[in-house]
């Protein structure tokens, strides 16, 4: 998730008076997205599987070895 502005391959989504700008082949991959906030920030979940890659070296990441 970045700041951007929307060019012609986006969608752009106003949800509660926040803009979201999504390229529409990956809306296409994704959907649904759901963004929830929390205290600590926002928590984005879709239908991509994120967990199968490498995950962070400060836990027991697979890619730190």
């Amino acid at each position: 998730m970045a700041l951007d502005e929307p060019k012609d391959t986006d969608n752009v989504y106003d949800v509660d008076n926040f803009k979201y700008v999504v390229n529409k082949d990956f809306i296409d991959k994704a959907k649904p997205i759901k963004i929830d906030f929390n205290n600590y920030g926002f928590k984005i979940t879709s239908k991509i599987d994120l967990n199968s890659g490498c995950s962070s070296c400060s836990t027991t990441g697979s890619c730190c070895s």
